[in-house]
């Protein structure tokens, strides 16, 4: 069993951070630093954890914020910091550098290598929007791929775990951001400009998909994954025009047979499925599924298949996992499974969820 996220914020990760503060400042109280970091940690959840860890870093560096982020900055560089021993640290920025601008901002520049500070960022955004936004623009030109990823990543209007920053959720002030990051020699760095056109297009899905059509006629290396990864949301959804944007002829093609294995699956069980298809049109088919019951409903990717002509055929088999998980409760009773072909619903039908034996 994996171990839970929370746990990687534990006695080890304080050490390495309290080895690096005390490389970069002789005097830091390593000792009482690390007593106090660990104190009650085990209580607390992966964000309180970051937090708790942040508090003690603070009480552990009672000096003006320009010096404490230079005692930051210095232990960066001292040890092997990573995600679970560097974010407390971008936490600390985010809630001492905030009245510090250049220095808070300066102090994520050089901790987002080892830890990355999309989190920490947002407050600096709500607070400093034009002259935050401007250093951005500066990390998008840097040579470092992840001050670039920073740039987009930290700037997301829904970046997940983070903090909402209310004028984020208006297009335009990002824009030029992306224009700039959208081809990026870095894999690394267009996936997060996806994710982010991703995000705007939960809201202003028009604007989302101009600036991707003005890509796509712009050119570019990396644009047909940046596109396709972009309007992922789009397509689950159905939404005609990000169908059209991929090729797919929207509501087009029909399911000739949809068979399950067994019309009962249990809870941690799994439901079997084929489906037959037939392409109502050259191009694209984009395969989704949906399971439903009284109230909720999920999509989920089934597969895409090329038509060469209308009326080819295609078999997909699919097995969805009823794994029970403590994000999501699912209770056992009626469902239907819908087939979605193009944007479209093109086949129903029921089954039953049951309590495992």
């Amino acid at each position: 069993m994996a171990q839970p996220l929370k746990e990687m914020i534990n006695h080890g990760s304080v050490s390495v951070l309290a080895d690096g503060l005390s490389a970069a400042w002789a005097a830091f109280p390593r000792e009482r630093f690390a007593a106090r970091a660990v104190h009650g940690l085990d209580d607390l959840e992966l964000k309180a954890r970051v937090t708790h860890v942040a508090a003690a870093l603070d009480e552990a560096l009672p000096l003006p914020y320009p010096q404490a982020a230079e005692i930051v900055r210095e232990a960066a560089g001292r040890v092997k910091l990573d995600m679970w021993s560097g974010w407390p640290a971008t936490e600390h920025t985010a809630q001492r550098g905030l009245g510090h601008l250049d220095d808070g901002m300066r102090t994520l520049a050089v901790l987002t290598p080892y830890a990355t500070g999309e989190f920490a960022v947002r407050p600096f955004l709500e607070r400093h929007r034009d002259d935050a936004l401007k250093i951005m623009h500066e990390w998008a030109d840097s040579p470092d791929e992840h001050l670039r990823r920073l740039a987009s990543e930290g700037s997301r209007p829904r970046l997940p775990w983070a903090t909402r920053v209310s004028w984020l959720m208006t297009p335009g002030p990002t824009l030029p951001l992306l224009d700039r990051l959208r081809d990026d020699p870095s894999e690394y760095v267009r996936r997060s400009v996806a994710n982010h056109v991703n995000d705007l297009a939960k809201d202003h899905p028009e604007v989302a998909l101009g600036l991707l059509a003005r890509w796509r006629s712009d050119g570019g290396s990396h644009v047909e994954r940046v596109l396709r990864h972009a309007v992922r949301g789009l397509l689950r959804a159905g939404h005609p025009e990000a169908l059209a944007l991929v090729g797919a002829t929207p509501g087009s093609g029909s399911v000739d047979t949809l068979v399950l294995e067994s019309d009962t699956v249990a809870v941690g069980g799994k439901l079997a499925f084929a489906v037959t298809v037939t392409a109502g049109a050259a191009g694209p088919v984009l395969l989704k599924y949906a399971i439903r019951r009284a109230g909720s409903r999920r999509v989920f990717h089934l597969g895409q298949r090329d038509a060469d002509e209308p009326g080819a055929r295609f078999t997909v088999r699919k097995s969805h996992s009823f794994r029970p998980v403590t994000t999501r409760d699912e209770p056992p009773g009626a469902r239907e499974l819908d087939v979605i072909v193009n944007g479209r619903v093109a086949a129903t039908i029921p089954f039953t969820l049951t309590l495992a034996p």
